[in-house]
């Protein structure tokens, strides 16, 4: 009855018309878009005059859908387990729980049941269009619901590690990073049991690779130990999380300071003349546990540092094996930063202190520059030793200088391009879950999106000037949703633009990158992400008012 109780609650506060069923829609439209587009890329490439021509193209198919709704799922259940617990916390309404009649295990579990019934019914939604996929042979029904049990399985230990974590940590940004961190450490793990003890014993330990194992057709006999190993994550973070929730989140009524501690007089400190860049540099605005965060990039940074080392002291290094390396570490870093972005803002508005913000003489640049710059300094280790590593490229021979510049620039500029995103939707969206789930999801669909944009047009060739026909549809497609996210409180029309270039930029870039004209993907990324840099950057200073709701002085 409790356990139900709490689940009640959590289905009573999502927004079920406008967020449950929308997702669902788009989520299944946006597959059959992608198979739809790798159908058009094929037919317009090579003739599919046989059965056997049909189930190659669906074997392929097969094995771009499979880790893109791996990647979407356990991305999805790590946030909304993460921000659902956090959101909690800054609200000051997870005192509440703990004090009512909620038993810890109730209180637990049901964060994570509520949290997994929207992964659950994503991964409904996209059962018929796997099916649908089946129709062209090539495919087995075991195949499928291997497929769906491995990422069911993956997604709920990673719910897990991800519920227990935010109940751990004051923020919301600590609890992102450091379950993205222990992802990707689970992760590395796997592949160094690939290493030491082969694909074989990997896939029990990784659900990546227990993934790719299990799309085989004789996959099946992985599965008991890869399901074993989740269910002990699970457990093991479920346990933990039980056994000392009461206790993490009591211990600040402990640690709160006496009225002879707080009659003692305290070192006076000079504020600036921002004092938002002033609070994000020179206090502990983003909690203590920054340092843990700091830590844990830090191992994943020397991690990516030490496959470069492997492969610069090789005769002829492995693009791919340093590329297999490094974007890992670039993509937590953009992760990183944008969540540090966002949380910045819903932070300060879950606790009530950005509407003294508002009311406050500060000018609206320096409420947007305090953040941006504020945000950049707490991350400094995410945002520059990417770019010293991308210089580290060219000392050691593993890339030219022309090219490593290239890398350097192009990287900070979408490192600027994911802080303002961050900053202007925790402005833009009044709901933190919506300016969260807004900020880390353009960034990961941005991400997810090349990834597989590359691996369609590398999977079935053909020339990729014609290749721009059969992708139009997710270009329009991503162009909308772009817009339908960052245009929700002022609809401008360099938004407009920016929305509408973005994928089809992003598409030229891939198209150059594959063609190997470096210098063209430079110079689009910087015109695509710069122009939507800076058209999210002056609305959010110059229509401040709007995004914000705050009312001026003069009205």
């Amino acid at each position: 009855m409790i356990l139900g109780a709490v689940f009640d609650r959590e289905l009573a506060m999502a927004p079920r018309a406008q967020g449950l069923f929308i997702a669902r829609a788009v989520y299944a439209g946006t597959l059959l878009a992608i198979v739809a587009t790798c159908w058009l890329v094929v037919t317009g490439s090579q003739p599919l005059a046989t059965a056997g021509d049909t189930a190659r193209f669906a074997a392929t198919l097969f094995r771009i859908l499979a880790p893109l709704q791996f990647t979407l799922a356990i991305l999805a259940a790590a946030l909304t387990s993460a921000v659902a617990v956090s959101i909690e916390k800054e609200r000051r309404t997870l005192e509440l729980l703990l004090v009512s009649r909620l038993g810890e295990t109730a209180l637990v579990v049901g964060k994570l049941a509520s949290s997994m019934l929207k992964v659950a019914l994503l991964l409904v939604s996209a059962i018929p269009v796997f099916a649908l996929a089946a129709l062209f042979g090539g495919i087995t029904a075991a195949q499928i619901a291997r497929l769906f049990a491995v990422t069911a399985a993956a997604a709920l230990a990673v719910a897990s590690v991800a519920g227990a974590v935010a109940f751990w940590k004051d923020t919301t940004f600590q609890a992102l990073a450091i379950t993205g961190f222990v992802l990707v450490g689970w992760l590395a793990i796997g592949e160094a049991v690939a290493v030491g003890w082969g694909p074989g014993a990997a896939a029990v330990v990784s659900p990546a690779r227990g993934l790719f194992a299990a799309l085989a057709p004789a996959g099946g006999r992985f599965l008991p130990g890869l399901f074993a190993a989740c269910g002990g994550v699970i457990a093991l973070a479920n346990g933990i999380a039980i056994a000392n929730v009461r206790r993490w989140n009591t211990a600040s009524e402990q640690r709160r300071p006496t009225a002879a501690a707080t009659a003692t007089p305290r070192r006076v400190r000079t504020v600036w003349t921002n004092p938002v860049l002033w609070r994000e540099i020179c206090t502990r605005a983003h909690g203590r546990a920054i340092i843990l965060v700091r830590i844990a990039w830090l191992v994943l940074f020397a991690t990516a540092v030490a496959g470069v080392v492997v492969q610069a002291r090789a005769p002829r290094p492995d693009r791919l094996a340093i590329a297999a390396a490094v974007v890992p570490m670039v993509l937590a870093s953009l992760l990183a930063v944008a969540a540090l972005a966002v949380t910045s803002i819903t932070t300060e508005r879950d606790r009530g202190a950005f509407d003294l913000l508002l009311v406050s003489d500060l000018e609206p640049g320096e409420l947007v520059w305090g953040k941006l710059l504020g945000v950049l300094v707490a991350a400094r280790e995410i945002v520059i030793l990417p770019l010293l590593l991308c210089s580290a490229l060219a000392a050691t021979g593993v890339s030219t200088v022309e090219n490593s510049l290239y890398l350097a620039l192009g990287l900070a500029v979408l490192t600027f391009f994911t802080a303002v995103l961050g900053v202007y939707a925790g402005l833009s969206h009044p709901a933190s879950r919506q300016a969260i789930a807004v900020a880390l999801g353009t960034v990961a669909f941005l991400c997810v999106g090349v990834a597989t944009a590359m691996r369609i047009m590398v999977a079935f060739g053909g020339s990729f000037e014609l290749q721009l026909a059969p992708f139009l549809a997710v270009i329009v497609g991503g162009g909308v949703g772009l817009y339908a996210a960052l245009a929700a409180r002022n609809p401008s029309p360099a938004i407009g633009w920016a929305s509408a270039l973005l994928p089809a930029l992003t598409f030229t870039a891939i198209a150059s990158f594959l063609q190997g004209n470096t210098l063209q993907v430079f110079l689009v990324v910087l015109a695509a992400y710069g122009f939507a840099t800076l058209a999210m950057l002056v609305p959010a200073i110059a229509a401040f008012d709007l995004l914000t709701g705050r009312t001026t002085s003069g009205e």
